[in-house]
């Protein structure tokens, strides 16, 4: 669902451009990723090597934030025709002219450079870690590698799936990569990777149901697309049946306790729903699938994931 632009009919200052450029990014979809990292980094702070350190938890909150916009933002420069051409899309700030290409190039590249300077934290405290800064740039390419990948694969969906499944692997060897020793220490981040690649990768088939025609008279690549919208519901669902055995599959890793586990018994339940809402003749009910059911479940096992750690330590040794 594409929110409308706010607009006025009189000079707009910079609080009011501030606001149009966080709707540009669409700020409130930082809930999709954000709680992913904060879980990877809730599980990491078990180790006693490492343990909780609040500049970390800083550096987490500003490199999620400022890479997310910037590479937001520059799908919208990059994808601003593409836009233009689609009647669901045409509304957007750059199409519509509400923002103007100078700005939002500023906007990209000041939250890179935030995104950049944020991994500096990390060199803070006696677990100095000189990682983050050193794959800084090459994350952030990636990131922005995304926005042209419908113009040549019909697998553009995971390509995003991958780029929000690095937050938990980011995540983890900020905080313990001066103590990871082998591929095992990577077990746990790993299959909470798993289960955001093949969730994202889910939801973003059923979202893009919404464009199959047009990506298709615009000669670009997408599932929907190619195999049209009963079958890409039908990828997105077993897509989301794998990332629910990786959700268990992460409980019994990182041994965590009944609560963790309740929160993915209500996560599967979810997706049951969300695919019961979407079907091929109706796709009036993708926005409250695509935004209000996610932001549940990655808040939810954030919420769950916590309270676990907190009340069952021993079963997290």
């Amino acid at each position: 669902m594409t929110a409308t632009p706010s607009t006025t009919d009189g000079p707009i200052g910079w609080a009011g451009r501030i606001r149009q450029l966080l709707e540009l990014v669409r700020f409130s979809h930082t809930v999709f990723a954000l709680p992913f990292a904060l879980l990877a980094a809730v599980l990491a702070w078990r180790d006693p090597r490492t343990g909780f350190a609040w500049h970390q938890l800083v550096g987490i909150v500003l490199a999620m934030v400022t890479a997310r916009s910037s590479a937001m933002a520059f799908n919208r420069l990059a994808d601003r025709r593409l836009d233009a051409e689609n009647p669901r899309t045409e509304g957007r700030h750059l199409p519509a002219g509400i923002l103007g290409v100078g700005m939002v190039w500023t906007f990209t590249l000041f939250c890179s450079a935030g995104f950049v300077a944020s991994t500096l934290v990390f060199l803070l405290g006696e677990t100095s870690n000189p990682w983050p800064i050193r794959l800084s740039v090459p994350v952030l390419l990636f990131l922005w590698g995304y926005s042209y990948a419908k113009r040549f694969t019909s697998l553009c969906h995971y390509w995003l799936a991958a780029a929000l499944m690095l937050s938990p692997l980011c995540v983890w060897i900020a905080i313990r990569g001066q103590v990871i020793s082998s591929a095992a220490d990577l077990s746990v981040p790993g299959m909470l990777a798993a289960v955001i690649f093949f969730w994202v990768g889910g939801f973003d088939i059923i979202y893009a149901c919404q464009d199959a025609d047009h990506d298709r008279q615009a000669g670009l690549n997408s599932v929907p697309a190619r195999l049209g919208i009963g079958g890409a519901l039908k990828v997105a669902m077993a897509s989301h049946a794998v990332m629910i055995g990786c959700l268990f599959g992460l409980w019994w890793l990182a041994g965590l306790g009944p609560l963790f586990l309740g929160g993915a018994v209500a996560v599967s339940a979810l997706l049951v729903w969300e695919h019961w809402l979407v079907r091929p003749d109706d796709l009036s009910r993708v926005g409250q699938a695509f935004f209000h059911i996610n932001a549940l479940i990655s808040l939810g096992l954030l919420v769950v994931g916590l309270a676990d750690v907190v009340l069952f330590p021993l079963s997290n040794a």
